[in-house]
């Protein structure tokens, strides 16, 4: 009987022992294929290449670049060469990556050639000797064949780190989310499990692996489950259902905005049999949309959420047992909802929810403050605001640092998002807060609006007063080409807040006047 797994190293070599030539990454955008027995040669390769430069397992190895093939290749070989993975946020301030880097105490930072002239002048204003630059004229050789035997392959610990991937910071400097190998497989068993998943399934996902979706998910699911992933480098509205059908992918990687977009886009009803399911995280879904898409495409969509710090496990809506609006059930996870004394409430009461399994984090990297306040007792605060109902399935209602106090009662912002995302005009909204003189906070909100739809502002408020009543309907109407979204997909609200206070005037639709803008 062969060793049972711990780690996705170990995934590897049973996969490329077992089926060496199956297909396990597919280019989206060409013929280029890797198999596992490539992928455990290019892991050994990447080892060898970085031995040679001086750096060791278990050091922090970076990388600056956009999505796809090439960016999966190598991002796997580092982690399952048995090196500490730093992906750097493509959407990144050049403030922020002067802070990233050097906190991470990364050694090496792989990039591509158009984005080498940004990374040595922020390299310049950082204490030196700072990591070298690596454009990939210069990265390890794509494999054609197994030459290395997998001997040669460090054999990373369950314990020891494998990633180090930083939140987007909206309340401050972003933190390093330390994962372990044992994390990383607990996450990519689970979802694995729940979704039923083998090595018949194949994804498609365009989410960048520098943020936890794109990398758990789109990722290291697929190499536990012994799948095949199709790497797309760049979401395209135009070319995702053509992708579907060409390689024939089975399941789908999304998150509420690409789900949005595809209902945009012109059309009348498609088919896809052989899709068993979309997959939805990252950020709430609009139960609206939710239905739209199922109707108009005949696929169900799982609606699922997770956070860096679990990578990317929380909850999930069961197969057979969707529930619309609910994040479902704990997924591999121990979860809680308790009050502001870390008292556990009964089913139906909003409290913050808290976490606690095999996927979550041990602490933030060079952070004790921040990972006490984060861990308490061995549970994660999420800083999540939700609850569960009778049948155990959760419920998100907002965020703590995101609620809007007005005249002292607490409003959650998502049950506003929700009625305008149900707007025949609107595609996407964001209601967040704004001072107000009397209420001390008020309530705007950010419009995206559907194309070639204009928007009736005195319909619109209408719309709120019916479903939210006079005391929620938002003050201010603002539209906006796109709505503000950290790395792992979620609206910024607190950066609108921030971007409204500098919008020109005329911009800004408050209530005392009306008419249509576009």
């Amino acid at each position: 009987m062969s060793a049972p797994l711990a780690t996705l190293q170990d995934s590897l070599l049973r996969q490329a022992a077992e089926r060496p030539d199956a297909r396990f990454i597919l280019a989206a955008e060409s013929t280029d294929t890797l198999s596992f027995a490539q992928l455990l040669h290019s892991a050994v390769t990447t080892a060898q290449w970085l031995q040679a430069q001086g750096c060791r397992p278990g050091d922090k190895i970076a990388f600056l670049l956009s999505g796809g093939f090439d960016t999966v290749r190598l991002a796997l070989s580092l982690m399952l060469a048995g090196y500490v993975v730093v992906p750097l946020n493509l959407l990144a301030t050049d403030e922020t990556l002067e802070w990233i880097i050097p906190h991470s105490d990364a050694r090496i930072i792989f990039t591509a050639r158009q984005f080498a002239p940004r990374l040595r002048d922020i390299a310049r204003r950082l204490p030196s000797p700072g990591p070298a630059i690596v454009t990939e004229e210069r990265w390890p050789a794509a494999p054609q064949a197994l030459s290395a035997p997998p001997a040669a392959l460090y054999r990373a610990a369950p314990a020891h780190p494998a990633l180090l991937m930083y939140t987007s910071g909206t309340t401050g400097r972003p933190k390093g989310v330390l994962l372990s190998h044992a994390n990383l497989f607990a996450a990519a068993r689970e979802i694995s499990r729940w979704h039923r998943l083998g090595p018949e399934d194949r994804l498609l996902s365009a989410l960048p692996v520098y943020h936890i979706n794109g990398w758990v998910i789109g990722t290291l699911v697929p190499l536990f489950s012994g799948g095949s992933l199709v790497a797309m480098g760049r979401f395209s509205v135009s070319a995702w259902w053509q992708t579907v059908s060409k390689h024939r992918c089975t399941w789908l990687n999304l998150v509420p905005t690409m789900i949005a977009f595809l209902l945009n886009a012109p059309g009348g009803a498609h088919r896809y049999p052989q899709v068993k399911f979309a997959r939805s995280a990252s950020a709430p879904l609009p139960q609206t949309h939710h239905q739209q898409f199922e109707r108009r495409f005949g696929i169900p969509v799982i609606e699922g959420m997770g956070m860096t710090e679990s990578a990317a496990l929380v909850f999930c809506n069961p197969h057979d047992e969707r529930v619309y609006g609910s994040v479902g059930l704990p997924c591999g996870v121990q979860a809680a909802v308790v009050d502001a004394q870390g008292e556990r409430l009964a089913d139906n009461r909003v409290g913050e929810i808290m976490l606690r399994g095999a996927s979550v984090m041990n602490g933030y990297y060079q952070d004790a403050a921040q990972t006490a306040a984060a861990i308490r007792d061995g549970w994660l605060r999420t800083g999540d605001l939700g609850y569960r109902d009778d049948n155990g399935f959760y419920f998100i209602t907002g965020r703590l640092k995101e609620l809007i106090i007005k005249g002292g009662e607490n409003i959650a912002p998502r049950e506003i998002d929700d009625v305008l995302a149900r707007h025949p005009a609107v595609m996407e909204a964001a209601a967040f807060a704004i001072p107000d003189a009397h209420y001390g906070q008020e309530i705007a909100a950010a419009i995206v609006l559907k194309a070639g739809y204009p928007l009736d502002e005195a319909a619109l408020r209408e719309w709120c007063r019916r479903k939210l009543g006079k005391y929620k309907t938002p003050h201010a109407f603002h539209v906006v080409d796109n709505l503000p979204r950290g790395a792992s997909g979620k609206i910024q609200r607190l950066k609108l807040g921030e971007q409204l206070a500098l919008t020109a005037p005329g911009t800004l639709l408050p209530h005392n006047k009306s008419g249509s803008q576009r």
